[in-house]
């Protein structure tokens, strides 16, 4: 996450360890279950250095959103979204411009 130490954050300070798996958990979602074929998907970061703001979307071309399973859940799939939920401030689905969704994070350093 090149971008991320070129913003200033660094592993294990501040929402760096907390970035890195929500990125990695919203595009592993998008690469196995919002794959469309002759479509990738998108990742897009942005950094509010004021607020210690941390936004990561990632946009694939697939409608079907994703659904979080609940702890006890025999189900494998949708486990991701609970650790997203767990370390993000906020995140949510929304639509987006074309085909597919976009899924979102809101992560603050000092979390």
């Amino acid at each position: 996450m090149h971008q991320l130490t070129a913003w200033g954050l660094t592993p294990g300070v501040g929402g760096y360890d907390a970035a890195i798996l929500v990125v990695a958990e919203l595009s592993a979602n998008a690469a196995l279950h919002g794959r469309v074929p002759g479509r990738d998907f998108a990742v897009w970061l942005a950094y509010d250095e004021r607020g210690g703001v941390l936004e990561i979307e990632v946009s694939d071309t697939h409608e079907k959103c994703p659904v979080p399973k609940a702890p006890a859940s025999d189900d494998e799939e949708g486990r991701g979204l609970m650790l997203v939920e767990a370390v993000a401030d906020r995140w949510g689905i929304r639509e987006r411009r074309g085909p597919g969704k976009t899924v979102w994070a809101r992560i603050t350093e000092a979390r």
